[in-house]
């Protein structure tokens, strides 16, 4: 049975660092849209070139676009045993087309984690947030040394986006477009809510200990709701 997760939070969470971790523990992708995005921009597939060419022209992806991108990658052969999706779904017709591709792949339950923190600490911990201008990454404060990026060693840099005011109306942003989508799953008995305001490491034991209880099918309280 493959374990299948999407992992859902507002910018600042550190759902994308726990999905990176619970990936390369349980030895499944880590899938991100924006990866996906870059990869294929890269190898020129049609449809990632067309997703591209909206963004610029400051448009939004539309759903059929992200759906035949997730798809496509949720059919490569690394995803046999599972995945951890990190951005998708945004809106419930993504979330519709995810149900019906896990359903056609048969291989275990979708289970669906929200990482919550506080509005407070989420604009402290985006305030302080650097990315690394060369690579990309966002860094992670535990390991950034000296402004150094610990991936490829460029310059660590404030994200312009990442301004207090500017914080404060993207987790609005959030907000709005994601209820929807929370709502959509939150009957189910596998979707869990986890506190990410604790450390790390607390974090990380509590995702791996309601994601293996729901995908065992047990639907007890989650943990930190």
């Amino acid at each position: 049975m493959g374990l299948n997760v999407v992992m859902m939070g507002p910018p600042g969470a550190g759902k994308g660092t726990q999905a990176n971790r619970f990936a390369m523990e349980r030895g499944v992708p880590k899938i991100s849209t924006g990866d996906i995005l870059r990869e294929g921009i890269r190898d020129r597939n049609p449809v990632a070139l067309e997703a591209k060419a909206r963004m610029d022209q400051g448009k939004l992806v539309d759903d059929a676009t992200m759906i035949a991108i997730v798809r496509d990658r949720l059919e490569r052969p690394d995803t046999k045993a599972g995945f951890v999706l990190d951005g998708f779904p945004r809106t419930v017709g993504q979330a519709q087309a995810l149900d019906a591709v896990v359903e056609a792949r048969g291989n275990g339950p979708l289970v669906i984690v929200d990482v919550t923190v506080p509005e407070a600490e989420l604009v402290r911990r985006l305030a302080s947030r650097q990315i690394c201008s060369s690579c990309g990454t966002t860094a992670d404060p535990s390991i950034a040394a000296g402004g150094t990026c610990a991936t490829c060693g460029g310059q660590l840099v404030q994200r312009v986006d990442d301004g207090s005011k500017v914080v404060i109306e993207r987790l609005r942003v959030y907000e709005r477009s994601t209820r929807p989508v929370l709502d959509y799953y939150r009957g189910r008995p596998t979707f869990r809510v986890v506190d990410g305001a604790q450390s790390p490491e607390r974090v990380a034991h509590d995702l791996g200990c309601v994601i293996d209880e729901a995908a065992a099918g047990n639907a007890k309280p989650a943990v930190g709701s």
